[in-house]
């Protein structure tokens, strides 16, 4: 099938034909849902058998440039986007012959760290009906036995130094090392593949990767995306590109096993843009690659953010070349809006973009695009092509408009197919509930609130606590601060905060209440304050608050 056919348009905006939709925030009067402001996007035909791969590489048939490659930091190794294609034929030729034999809807367990090497990885499984599942490698050996107990893998990809965790698990499935010097030759030696064997037929529908997610419910869940889905979150993306008189060369400091990294490093390969990989994330480090390779676009997570508007303190910033970095992508967790405006007053000639998604959603469904968007603080950007929203009431399931803040639902062809050895949890329309508070507003901007699980819930009032940390953040005193329910017999549960100083502060709990007090309602003001050294969070930068929930009720002292 030629590029032109794998990549024809399948979707249309006609719906703006119509009097009901707003043509300035995507509502219709009608149905009481959201569309898509932007142009459409790209998509192959439903009938077409084809894999994610097969689309990728279409696509970057015609956007490679001589320069685009792919860059590890750690090895310095260079792949040329142009061998990409011979690379990935011969890794799955490799694959499907002994002693690994790998066939269609096998399961491929990958647990390891950010290489140049992962995106090709998963191309070549992809290509084979291998349905992939990559893993964080810090996960205990606990929380590994859950996940392979949940994949069911036949294989399993890792390093060098994450190997001995299934070897202490008593993996007794092939184990291929993808630091080796074997893997590398298998990649670039080519060999026929077997007339024996049959030629895969790979449908959109198939099953391409289960990636982990905590789901609703707080247990971890895997979830199934097929090809489609990941090609409708590259289409999806298409529309936010812009034209460039110098290739785009990204540094994604995010894990590839996360669905944020994981569509981004795909997504690097469609588009042509080179790609920088680092390991294990270290600012000093990161500088040093941004002047290094000239980074144009940096991707990350918002303690990062924190970090870079933190940094000149430490000396990490001061005096570096920023004069390639163009545009710095946050998402997983949404940034303060204190630490964005600290971003644009240190770096005014960078772009700081925020984006949504969710695991289920197959990464982002809404993302900041270009230099007007990128004005508008706070927000997580305009819906992608393809994707339908609508705010719903949580206590009366009445659709809301503008600026109404609800949960979110969302719908179109990124959703997933569902968990694992689970039963789909979209309604008979097709709706995913998000568990998000949100609101658009009167130009098609999503706003994030806070989860709705996460609510406090005082004397029947419902406290975001993502208001109250965007507060305590603004604060100079203040370098972070997370907000949790604490338990309290008369009002139900009661905000406590915990609280970051910066570096000799005396500032106490007294204050802190005092200056958040100023600006809520009287519902909403703390009622306890605890300093900590370090809010923790998670490799997708957010705060456990589960975690702090526990140790508020441990009975631990909190610093004065």
């Amino acid at each position: 099938m030629s590029p032109t056919n794998l990549i024809s348009i399948s979707n249309s905006n006609s719906y703006f034909n119509s009097s009901s939709i707003n043509p300035q925030n995507g509502f219709c009067s009608k149905t009481l849902t959201y569309h898509s402001l932007r142009p459409p996007s790209p998509l192959p035909p439903k009938s077409s058998n084809l894999s994610v791969t097969d689309f990728i590489l279409s696509l970057a048939t015609t956007t490679t440039t001589a320069t685009s490659s792919l860059i590890d930091a750690a090895t310095g190794h260079v792949i040329c986007y142009s061998d990409i294609p011979l690379l990935v034929q011969n890794l799955s030729v490799y694959l499907r012959q002994p002693p690994l034999s790998l066939a269609q809807n096998d399961v491929a367990f990958i647990i390891s760290p950010n290489s140049s090497y992962l995106p090709i990885l998963y191309l070549s499984l992809f290509s084979i009906g291998v349905v992939v599942s990559p893993a964080n490698p810090s996960s205990s050996i606990q929380e590994i036995a859950r996940l392979l107990r949940i994949c069911k893998p036949a294989v399993a990809f890792c390093t060098s130094e994450t190997v001995n965790k299934l070897l202490n698990l008593g993996f007794s499935n092939q184990i291929v090392l993808i630091d080796s010097n074997e893997f590398e030759l298998k990649m670039k030696t080519s060999v026929e593949l077997i007339e024996t064997k049959p030629k895969i037929v790979v449908l959109q529908s198939d099953t391409a990767a289960i990636l982990y997610s905590s789901g609703t419910t707080g247990n971890i869940k895997g979830v199934k995306l097929s090809h489609r889905n990941l090609m409708s979150s590259i289409a999806g993306a298409i529309a936010g590109r812009h034209d460039r008189s110098s290739p785009a060369v990204y540094l994604i400091t995010v894990p590839y096993f996360h669905s944020y990294g994981f569509a981004l490093c795909l997504r690097m390969i469609a588009f042509g843009d080179s790609l920088v990989s680092i390991a294990r994330f270290n600012l000093g480090l990161m500088v040093k690659l941004i002047e290094e390779f000239k980074v144009t676009h940096l991707v990350v997570a918002p303690p990062v953010v924190v970090a870079l508007v933190e940094g000149n303190n430490e000396g990490l910033v001061n005096g570096i070349g920023w004069k390639s970095l163009e545009t710095v992508f946050s998402g997983g967790a949404p940034l303060a809006v204190s630490v964005i405006y600290k971003f644009k007053r240190q770096f005014p000639n960078v772009s700081l973009l925020q984006s949504y998604g969710l695991t289920e959603t197959t990464g982002g469904i809404s993302r900041v695009a270009g230099p007007f968007e990128s004005t508008v603080v706070g927000t997580v950007g305009r819906l992608l092509s393809h994707c339908e929203a609508k705010i719903v009431d949580p206590n009366t399931g009445v659709c809301l408009p503008p600026m109404k803040p609800g949960e979110l639902w969302v719908r179109g062809p990124s959703i997933m197919k569902g968990y694992v050895d689970d039963k789909v949890v979209m309604d008979s329309d097709g709706w995913l509930r998000t568990g998000d508070l949100c609101y658009f507003d009167n130009e098609g901007f999503l706003f994030i609130v806070d989860r709705l699980k996460e609510l406090i819930k005082y004397k029947g009032y419902q406290v975001p606590p993502a208001e109250l940390e965007h507060i305590l953040s603004s604060h100079h005193d203040i370098v972070e601060a997370a907000v949790i329910p604490y338990p309290d017999e008369a009002a139900g549960q009661v905000p406590m905060a915990y609280v970051v100083r910066r570096k000799g502060s005396t500032i106490d709990e007294r204050q802190v209440k005092e200056y958040v007090a100023k600006q809520v309602a009287p519902y909403k003001k703390l009622r306890r304050v605890c300093f900590i050294d370090l809010i923790p969070k998670n490799a997708s930068g957010k705060v456990p608050r589960k975690d702090l929930i526990k140790l508020a009720l441990s009975g631990v002292k909190c610093k004065i």
